[in-house]
């Protein structure tokens, strides 16, 4: 188990998208409550003029009393719905408001996550010892530091406040009622607009801090990185397994087409390569069946009881078994050896047709060494010019 201190590479961008996933994003308590706060005072603000005048208006409309409603008491019921529907309106427009600017503020710090995974149940959230390691964290230490900070500049910003306009205050009671109201409304709206100032200050500051813990509670190990890797692209040594044990069943499959073969390249017992050329159909002779070990000698076996010339040609052998693809043209560097055992295939056939006298042994044709996947000097040699020739 890697501890936190490994963990110093930042996180990859699928940990990052399983983390959105998972319902987790940098939000900014901060930046909520100056949206919250804002919100609150801008509709106040804005809808308190229009909100007095239809309070007043519906006021004077209930208080006006005639012989009809004297006669039925009952419309008393319905004139006290009305004046509860006309507050219910007006409650309901603020909260959509500042439910609103709630939301937009999640957005703006977070991005818009649509994941149920953090209201379902999860009994390690009430687990002591993890709690316990949560309040001891970085980023709690931090949030309690910034509280103390936050409340501190509150208390002073009021008490200078409350100080500088205490006299201010005291006056309105010598005031019209109509300019009390007013001047009063002013104070609380410097007094509010102050405070903004401050949790705004303490939002520019939160927002980008709560990105940092974010990044820092994902960073990964070396070793996450490479099993994540390993997840992503798969482990190679089971991929290279398993294009192994495909190439053999597709090995296997192709010993049906031996029959169709023009000739068997072996190495004695180990490596078996069915080719095949049809000059009207293909550009290039293609391998169509090859096998290793048991494999092999089936493919021996067949070709013998179908009269399918088998050739001893080691170098050869391996050469195609390692490059050559099925049922594809065989590399060019090769075409020069088969072309060699191909011509002399045509010379036995003729032969045996009495056409031709009986070829003598088939020369060991000329393949590149790098080719033979038994010269391992040859081929370390052609890596290393490849590099030299890259450099160049």
């Amino acid at each position: 188990m890697d501890s936190s201190s490994d963990r110093n590479l930042p996180a990859t961008a699928h940990k990052l998208k399983q983390a959105r996933d998972d319902g987790q994003a940098p939000r900014s308590r901060d930046l909520t409550n100056l949206a919250v706060l804002g919100a609150g005072a801008f509709a106040l603000v804005t809808l308190t003029p229009t909100a007095f005048q239809l309070l007043q208006q519906g006021l004077i409309k209930q208080l006006h009393f005639d012989h009809a409603t004297l006669a039925d008491p009952a419309t008393m019921m319905e004139r006290v719905q009305d004046m509860g529907g006309m507050g219910l309106m007006m409650c309901l427009i603020f909260a959509i408001l500042v439910g609103a600017a709630s939301v937009a503020s999640a957005i703006a710090s977070g991005g818009w996550i649509a994941s149920l995974k953090p209201i379902m149940p999860d009994f390690s959230r009430i687990n002591p010892i993890s709690g316990l390691g949560n309040l001891i964290s970085k980023q709690q230490m931090f949030n309690i530091a910034k509280l103390s900070v936050l409340t501190a500049i509150l208390f002073f910003v009021t008490w200078i406040f409350m100080r500088d306009s205490l006299q201010r205050v005291t006056s309105l009671v010598m005031q019209p009622s109509s300019l009390a109201l007013r001047d009063l409304a002013d104070w609380l709206v410097s007094g509010v607009t102050m405070m903004l100032l401050v949790v705004f200050a303490a939002a520019a500051i939160d927002v980008p801090l709560q990105g940092f813990f974010m990044k820092s509670r994902l960073k990964m190990s070396h070793e996450e990185v490479k099993q994540e890797h390993k997840n992503a692209e798969g482990n190679p040594q089971i991929k290279s397994k398993i294009r192994q044990r495909a190439r053999e069943i597709a090995n296997r499959a192709s010993v049906a087409k031996v029959p169709q073969a023009d000739f068997i390249v072996m190495n004695p017992t180990h490596y078996a390569v069915a080719m095949r050329y049809d000059e009207v159909n293909m550009n290039a002779p293609q391998v169509i069946s090859k096998g290793s070990d048991l494999l092999a000698l089936r493919i021996r076996d067949i070709a013998k009881h179908h009269d399918i010339p088998v050739l001893q040609s080691p170098v050869l052998a391996r050469a195609l078994y390692a490059h050559a693809e099925l049922d594809q043209p065989i590399p060019t560097s090769l075409f020069n050896a088969v072309a060699q055992v191909l011509a002399y295939v045509y010379r036995l056939k003729a032969a045996k047709r009495g056409e031709a006298a009986m070829p003598g042994v088939l020369p060991e044709p000329t393949v590149p060494p790098e080719l033979d996947p038994h010269n391992t000097a040859a081929i370390q040699a052609a890596k290393a010019a490849k590099v030299e020739a890259v450099r160049l």
